[in-house]
């Protein structure tokens, strides 16, 4: 299974301070060294870690392919394709979202969505589409004529969360509290068949299939088992780990995990 790495949480912590440390171009080769296959970045439209400067230099210089996350609005779009990334995804964004809380609303009709692929299609970039993982978002997907989606698995990851950790509520996704382990267990259970089913589903039609949003060490395993999804983007726990251990042995134990 293939491995983006993003790279954001670095800029996350740069623009704390607003200083030049951590610069997220030192941590290409890095990443590369460690075995990562790809290097992802979000540019957001309020640039609250990576700047225009940073896609800029991290496109040009990226010995690995790099995908590029950003909305679907006019300037940003026109930014990808200047830029000329391998691929971009197109996500949601909201202002006052601390991450990427859900997947981009693909289905019924979408002129500026479909008016962004074409664009980024003709400059001979790959698109994305990160996407809940429903039936209805896959078939749309499809009809939009993307070479990728990528499954928003925070839904798995909040109950792996509540089920295997001492946490006993989330911040999103799931509002129920004091859910019994039995029922936490069906939950699980329910969603990987849901991500394995819509998977297959996917690839039978021609996409692609990527995961990402949540996924760390612990929970990685089951997601790792689904043979329609090759490849996985994983950023804030390998960054965060990196604090402990380094970027470059958290990154080649990620790529352990992601062996099968």
């Amino acid at each position: 299974m293939l491995l983006g790495v993003n790279i954001d949480h670095i800029a996350v912590l740069r623009e704390a301070r607003k200083v030049a440390d951590p610069d997220p171009l030192d941590a290409l080769s890095i990443c590369k060294r460690a075995g990562a296959d790809q290097i992802t970045i979000h540019l957001r439209e309020d640039r609250r870690h990576m700047q225009d400067s940073d896609a800029k230099s991290i496109i040009a210089l990226s010995s690995l392919p790099v995908n590029l996350e950003c909305a679907t609005s006019l300037e940003m779009i026109d930014i990808a394709c200047t830029l000329k990334p391998h691929r971009v995804t197109l996500v949601p964004e909201k202002r006052e979202e601390v991450t990427t809380e859900g997947g981009l609303a693909v289905t019924g009709e979408q002129p500026k969505l479909k008016e962004a692929i074409k664009k980024l299609q003709a400059q001979e970039i790959e698109v994305s589409l990160f996407i809940d993982p429903s039936l209805d978002a896959v078939k749309a997907s499809i009809d939009l004529g993307v070479e990728w989606i990528e499954f928003h698995t925070g839904k798995y990851a909040n109950i792996y969360a509540m089920l295997y950790t001492n946490l006993s509520k989330t911040h999103h996704t799931i509002p129920e509290l004091d859910l019994s382990r039995k029922i936490l267990k069906q939950m699980l259970a329910d969603e990987l068949c849901n991500l394995r089913l819509l998977s297959c589903d996917a690839l039978e039609f021609g996409l692609r299939v990527a995961a990402g949003h949540g996924l760390n060490m612990q929970n990685v395993a089951d997601i790792v088992a689904i043979e329609s999804i090759e490849e996985l983007n994983i950023g804030q726990s390998i960054v965060a780990r990196s604090v402990y251990v380094g970027l470059e042995h958290a990154i080649i134990d990620m790529k352990a995990k992601l062996l099968r």
